[in-house]
């Protein structure tokens, strides 16, 4: 099996404890490869390493630093196969998808390679007219960054982007289930010119790695993606240098059907806000909330197309939903279908049982009917292919049924109603609303939640901004004498 060390300050470095994690393939079910086992000295020597780049990066001209950015996300473009191949065996997931989030990567960095010019200050009138106040926005400093197994090269790059263009260094600590791609991504940062120790990579498990981030002094600030339990742990590792966290955590998700519907139309929306990348995405739309009078129709129509989904090997093109990344989450899933069922929920395809590949850590496609609000299978996130569906006639009872959760991170609203349309995006509970369509992500637009789902947000200018400070400068051009220098100035 091959062996990946970390990535710091430039070089493949191997971890001081000589220590390697087993990767596992989700289709064998065997190790394929052995990441760097990272401890609290490999850490120290990553985040020194980009404290010290720090000072030089922070004065690198906007212009570089958007050069560099622009020919990162050309070289990531031109190594997507590669990429795609590591995320795919690694993981799990198709390579359809995978690629086509890694060809895109090419337009992100371009758009966060513009946001070097866009770190603008203000100037704030007042009212003595010899003081001039101005703003500037500066940059952290060394920024802790830690994504998830789904898709961690592209939500990775939603830190390590902007964060960059805004002269911050980072410190990535891959998922441990699927690391190879950023520490490919730090091979070809450096070869596309970014210079040494602006990006580091250490590998290794959260519980110790990821803490040893968190928790380093000289790290200024910490961008986590995961669920909400990790997430009180990030927390609790930061408060004691009250350090600032971005959070973008999980969700349970509703999909809202009208009764207005062209309900052919919908079905393929519903079909891949759940069971695209075998429902292992924060946003999975896995809460349907149809009208009962359409509600026989779709359901009838998503069982169909649901057993008609392509189970098999990620890496084969004809595949359309792969092994799930890891048995615990198979197996999670499987435990609150069963409870669902014996509450008097009805599983109407998939489930236990379902034929699958021989080989694999697989979950067909489930869709359980008959549910209620208290069961598990509608409250908690599963991380899976698994649709709950729930009927509703009025449009307040279905924003009380869709903001009935403790998550908000995503919700989606299907009618050709606009007043409804605007009304209901409105009053859900989310930091993101797609109306007639589902899944959609793009770099220009904020991504982010509330309650449960996290805090901050990541693209867009409104994501740029969370990796600067706005600093206050007063200039006083009058030379007449201060006045009482006991009295604060306002």
């Amino acid at each position: 099996m091959r062996r990946y060390d970390h990535w710091i300050n430039g070089t493949l470095t191997p971890p001081t404890q000589g220590r390697y994690l087993a990767t596992i393939d989700p289709m064998t079910e065997q190790p394929w490869a052995e990441i760097a086992h990272g401890c609290a000295d490999d850490i120290d020597r990553a985040v020194r390493a980009a404290s010290d780049a720090f000072r030089t990066w922070r004065s690198v001209s906007p212009s570089a630093r958007a050069d560099l950015l622009w020919r990162l996300g050309d070289a990531i473009a031109e190594a997507a196969d590669e990429l795609a191949a590591l995320e795919s065996q690694d993981a799990g997931k198709v390579i359809r998808e995978v690629l086509g989030q890694i060809r895109g990567l090419r337009a992100w960095y371009r758009y966060y390679a513009s946001c070097a010019y866009h770190a603008e200050g203000r100037q704030i009138p007042h009212d003595r007219q010899s003081l001039l106040v101005l703003t500037s926005r500066e940059p952290y400093g060394v920024i802790g960054v830690i994504p998830p197994f789904n898709s961690p090269l592209l939500l990775a790059s939603m830190v390590v982007g902007p964060a960059l263009a805004a002269g911050n260094t980072v410190v990535v600590k891959p998922p441990e289930i699927n690391a190879l791609s950023l520490i490919r991504l730090a091979e070809i940062a450096a070869d596309a010119g970014i210079p040494p120790g602006v990006i580091n990579v250490v590998t290794g498990t959260g519980s110790e790695t990821g803490d040893a981030l968190v928790r380093h002094p000289q790290v200024r600030k910490v961008c986590f993606t995961g669920g909400p339990e990790s997430a009180r742990m990030v927390l609790t590792a930061a408060a004691p240098g009250l350090k600032p966290t971005t959070l973008e955590l999980g969700g349970k998700s509703a999909n809202i059907v009208f009764a207005d519907v062209d309900v052919a139309h919908v079905v393929n929306g519903i079909i891949a806000g759940i069971f695209a990348a075998a429902g292992q995405t924060c946003v999975a739309g896995s809460r349907l909330l149809v009208h009962s009078t359409v509600a026989d129709e779709l359901i009838s129509r998503i069982v169909e197309r649901a057993g008609r989904v392509v189970l098999g090997r990620p890496t084969d093109p004809a595949t359309e939903m792969g092994p799930m990344s890891q048995p615990r989450l198979r197996d999670g899933a499987l435990t609150r279908i069963a409870a669902a069922r014996q509450q008097g929920a009805e599983v109407l395809v998939g489930g236990a049982g379902a034929p699958v590949p021989d080989r694999g850590w697989f979950l067909a496609p489930t869709v359980v009917d008959g549910v209620t609000p208290d069961m598990a299978v509608v409250r908690e996130e599963i991380f899976g292919p698994v649709l709950s569906v729930l009927r509703f006639t009025e449009e307040e009872e279905v924003i009380a049924l869709a903001n009935g959760t403790d998550y908000g991170l995503a919700a989606g609203i299907w009618t050709h109603d606009l007043g409804r349309a605007v009304r209901v995006a409105r009053a859900l509970e989310a930091g993101t609303v797609w109306i007639n369509t589902y899944r959609a992500l793009t770099y220009s637009v904020p991504f982010g939640g509330t309650k449960q789902s996290g805090f901050g947000r990541e693209n867009g200018m409104d994501g740029f901004l969370e990796f600067t400070e706005p600093k206050a400068i007063w200039i006083e051009s009058s030379t007449e004498q201060l006045g009482d220098p006991f009295t604060l100035r306002t």
